[in-house]
């Protein structure tokens, strides 16, 4: 999907109450492994037996913490259980015009991960496992293909500055009911 003219991949998750922090951070840190730049030092997570890329570094954990959470607040606090959260990748540019001078953030990439909590029975416990780690590998195969993809590829800037871990701001929204949470 093209939105704004640049790539927007979706990903869409059914979780329960006890995987969703678990499963959030893995797939945000999968994300994030497919797109920094920089020097990576690479970990992984185990989720129902699905291993999942990430990135071992401070800053990065901090920002994928702070957001998981933060759904968590939107989605434990309200009676809405489906929410997003997405990451959006830019490029700084010289703004053009003819009054302001400085930079402009143009994104050029954008991850979205729709959310669902559900609470299966006992009886469904199995099923739903199976779904969840049938839609992880799914996400992780997406990630790869788009990444390694012409399309992919094309959509990143030319790197510029390559002194950070990433060379391109990275935002991250959390949305729950259509509304930004914190």
């Amino acid at each position: 999907m093209n939105v704004g003219g640049h790539p927007t991949i979706t990903i869409d998750l059914v979780l329960d109450r006890q995987q969703t922090k678990e499963v959030l951070r893995a797939v945000l840190h999968a994300i994030l492994f497919h797109r920094l730049f920089g020097t990576v030092k690479p970990q992984t997570f185990e989720v129902l037996d699905v291993t999942m890329p990430g990135v071992d570094d401070n800053e990065i954990t901090h920002l994928v913490e702070e957001k998981v959470d933060a759904f968590w607040r939107g989605v434990e606090g309200g009676a809405n259980k489906r929410g997003q959260i997405l990451v959006t990748f830019s490029e700084k540019r010289p703004r053009k015009s003819w009054f302001l001078i400085g930079e402009e953030e143009i994104p050029w990439e954008q991850w979205i991960i729709n959310a669902e909590i559900r609470q299966p029975s006992d009886r469904e416990r199995q099923k739903f496992d199976a779904d969840l780690a049938a839609a992880l590998t799914k996400s992780l195969e997406t990630m790869l293909v788009h990444s390694s993809s012409e399309k992919g590829r094309a959509a990143v800037p030319l790197i510029t500055n390559a002194s950070s871990i990433s060379p391109f701001p990275i935002k991250m929204a959390v949305k729950v009911g259509g509304v930004e949470v914190a």
